[in-house]
């Protein structure tokens, strides 16, 4: 038997209403668009890959202040367009500072070149006797900018010999070099053969043939007098032509033996004791050499002092290098050698070279280094020094 239904409500009632009807809906949010993507975000992208880094900065900045306010999409993007722009806004800055740098160095020596005086020359072109200036004086340069001009001008340098090489040594290595030292020295010594009588600030320079110029078929080796720390005007020529034969001949002896006590082998005598030795027998030649000469001039007028003075000096010297050429141990070798270098006086060559007319103002790098074996070396710190270019 069934239950009946409930009566229906009285007055002011009602039946409540059904539950809602279940079944598939759309999803929250059905119908709404998805956030837009950020213009600024990829134009700040764009903007720093198109080389527009400082307006891809701004875009970068400005696209994450409007996402974080409207929620666009883009954030990354916009970071990555940020990062990009500030690091090639850095290599553009760092590249200009390069050009301009390269552009002020270009106006600078522009300058410099306007302002040397001369006619402009190769420097291959230049001879024996030139006188030339090159750009704010550098003669280090290696092929500087030559300009020639009247020795009677202030010039920065003088040439002393234009020689032809034919050594079989390597450009650039130090054979070559100590070779073309030792050219240009004695090439020196000829053109200004009155040492004592150069400027303090006279140095000697070669421009020699690179590895490059070498193989182009370059040869000429240029020496030069150079005179850059002052103002120098005129002609350091003095050579045999100028100088009466008796100053000549006694000066090229003088020189020799200058020459080649200045120039000692490398290395030391601990690991080169017979390069040593075979040095002190030349540096025993030459001094012969200079006392056979002195010994004929002995008997002219002036000379009866200071000759046989200068002899003494010069027969106990070649005793002790004797000793030396004849060391068996580096020891012995450097006691022969400081006596040689005792044996001899400034002051004694001083009135000797007065007795021949010739300059008695003895040099500075002469007086530093106490008249030893180390009077002229080849740049090294003592003497004119040679400079290789």
């Amino acid at each position: 038997m069934s239950t009946p239904p409930s009566p229906p409500p009285g007055p002011g009632h009602s039946w409540p209403p059904p539950p809602p009807r279940q079944g598939w809906g759309p999803p929250p949010g059905y119908g709404q668009h998805p956030p837009a993507l950020n213009g600024f975000a990829l134009a700040s992208l764009l903007s720093g890959l198109l080389c527009l880094p400082p307006l891809g900065i701004a875009f970068g900045i400005a696209a994450l202040v409007q996402i974080t306010k409207r929620g666009d999409r883009g954030k990354a993007l916009a970071i990555v367009g940020l990062v990009v722009s500030v690091v090639m806004t850095g290599a553009m800055v760092f590249a200009a500072g390069r050009v301009l740098s390269s552009i002020d160095d270009r106006v600078e020596s522009l300058h410099a070149y306007a302002d040397v005086e001369g006619e402009l020359t190769d420097l291959g072109d230049l001879r024996a006797g030139d006188c030339f200036n090159v750009p704010g004086g550098d003669l280090i340069d290696e092929r500087p900018a030559t300009y020639r001009i009247d020795c009677a001008q202030v010039h920065h340098g003088e040439v002393t010999a234009a020689k032809v090489l034919d050594g079989p040594d390597v450009p650039e290595s130090r054979e070559a070099d100590r070779a073309s030292e030792d050219v240009c020295w004695k090439a020196q010594d000829e053109y200004a053969m009155d040492t004592w009588a150069l400027p303090e600030y006279a140095e000697m320079f070669y421009y020699a043939p690179s590895r490059q110029s070498w193989h182009q078929g370059d040869r000429m080796l240029l020496c030069v007098i150079g005179t850059t720390d002052e103002e120098w005007r005129g002609s350091l020529r003095r050579d045999a032509a100028m100088l009466k034969p008796g100053q000549s001949a006694f000066l090229r002896a003088a020189n020799t033996v200058e020459f080649v006590v200045s120039r000692p082998p490398d290395g030391d005598v601990e690991d080169v004791l017979p390069e040593y030795r075979a040095w002190a027998r030349e540096v025993h030649t030459a001094l012969g050499a200079e006392a056979n000469l002195l010994q004929g001039d002995a008997a002219l007028p002036g000379m009866e002092k200071a000759v046989p003075a200068q002899l003494r000096e010069i027969e106990a010297a070649r005793a002790q290098w004797q000793r030396a050429s004849l060391a068996r141990t580096p020891e012995e070798f450097d006691k022969a050698w400081d006596r040689a270098r005792a044996a001899m006086s400034l002051e004694t060559e001083k009135a000797l070279r007065g007795a021949y007319g010739l300059s008695t103002v003895i040099p500075q790098w002469l007086q530093d280094s106490g008249g030893g074996p180390d009077d002229r070396d080849d740049g090294s710190g003592e003497g004119p020094s040679s400079e290789s270019a």
